[in-house]
């Protein structure tokens, strides 16, 4: 033990270009994918100037930023377009069946770049492999490949929208073959915030309503699955939830408490009538403490706070790194704002102890890199007395340097 803080992200997002994945993709999809490529036209600033979209793919740049905001480690989710996409990778919809052998082809290709990408520092990177759910055996067979490849991170599952009829939603019964496999093979089973959200149709407001309604749309999957019963029926499944805040937990924790128990005791709530497979024996806060962990980016005085609800031990802090809402280049006055009073023991947990244990990295071999980096224990138990001046300009000098 010293006196810095290791520090492990457990949300930052990574990928590699459409010239890298061209090299990792399946042969038989390299001439689609140079008709494809000829026509798409990236609509997202972050991945079209020069000096922002290296940091999904460059180390050298990734770790000079990170380390200068003291961060040594990191669980990687996708950030960049995989071939076939028809958008950012996080926000497009599950492939339709006529989509699906191309877009399974493109998350293959970014399976395969990442596992490469995890293997230039696999002490200080956690990869997250993806999955389509549109073939269950097309899944498990990927879900090995994750393993077998040493991407320790886990598994990225779609979260279905409710308008996506051709693919069975995340509770039903058909999935638990690979439900088991994954609780078989220990590895985690991440959702991202962002996600699941329906088609919305062309309207001005179109783009607020879609902002108020991320949340909702987002823990959609935690709902599913619990209620679903999976929970109850693969105990030991491990399930994230990355960049989506936790003060939302302790209120739905509560309903979902008072549902069940009153399924329990009348096989009923009001007139409608639930079968005895639906009584599940646990309430949801017990389900929740068991298998579910929450990766908190940038997390607000609420979500901080909530730690002590929720559990210290379910929450790993995230700094969304290289996102422009994440904590990058400020994440030490972030951390001295929301976390100055927590207890050394706490905070060494939420920074680096929770995603080691869940994601399987050696603290030990990342020490020697954290007592060069790493904030001291004394600096993050300092309050800020006031903010960063003239932060934007500060972000932009980080990122040209």
């Amino acid at each position: 033990m010293t006196d810095r803080y290791t520090i492990i992200s457990a949300d930052t997002h990574a990928g590699g270009s459409h010239a890298q994945y061209r090299e990792y993709l399946d042969p038989d999809f390299v001439a689609d994918f140079d008709a494809w490529r000829d026509k798409y036209r990236n609509p997202y600033k972050d991945l079209k100037d020069t000096d922002l979209r290296i940091r999904n793919w460059d180390s050298e740049r990734r770790w000079a930023d990170e380390e200068r905001d003291g961060v040594v480690a990191e669980v990687l989710f996708p950030n960049t377009i995989p071939p076939f996409f028809p958008s950012f990778v996080l926000f497009s919809p599950p492939p339709s069946p006529e989509d699906y052998s191309h877009r399974r082809a493109g998350i293959r290709a970014h399976n395969r770049w990442c596992a490469d990408f995890v293997a230039e520092y696999p002490d200080r990177r956690a990869g997250i492999g993806q999955i389509f759910l549109n073939d269950i055996d097309d899944a498990i067979e990927d879900v090995r490949w994750i393993r077998d490849h040493d991407l320790r991170g886990g598994v990225l599952i779609p979260n279905i929208p409710p308008d996506v009829k051709w693919i069975k939603p995340l509770n039903h019964p058909d999935y638990d073959p690979l439900w088991a496999v994954c609780q078989e093979l220990e590895i985690p089973v991440n959702s991202h915030g962002g996600t699941g959200s329906p088609e919305y149709a062309k309207t001005p407001s179109s783009a607020v309503l879609m902002i108020a309604e991320v949340p909702f749309y987002s823990q959609r999957p935690f709902v599913q699955l619990l209620l679903g019963g999976v929970f109850e029926r693969f105990p030991r499944l491990k399930f994230v939830m990355t960049e989506m805040g936790c003060a939302w937990i302790p209120g739905l924790l509560k309903r979902l408490d008072f549902l069940l128990a009153g399924i329990r005791k009348n096989g009923a709530i009001g007139e409608l009538r639930f079968s005895e497979d639906m009584v599940l024996p646990l309430s949801a806060t017990e389900y929740f403490h068991r298998n579910c962990w929450v990766g908190v980016s940038q997390p607000t005085p609420e979500d901080a706070a909530t730690r002590e609800q929720i559990g210290a031990d379910r929450f790993m802090w995230g700094s969304d790194y290289p996102h422009d809402e994440g904590t990058y280049p400020f994440t030490r006055e972030h951390l001295r704002q929301l976390f100055h009073a927590t207890p050394e023991a706490e905070m060494r947990a939420i920074l680096a102890g929770n995603a080691a244990q869940l994601y399987d990295f050696s603290l030990a071999a990342l020490a020697p890199i954290a007592d060069r980096v790493g904030p001291t224990v004394k600096e993050i138990a300092t309050p800020l007395d006031r903010l960063p001046e003239q932060p934007n300009e500060a972000l932009l000098k980080a990122v040209a340097s």
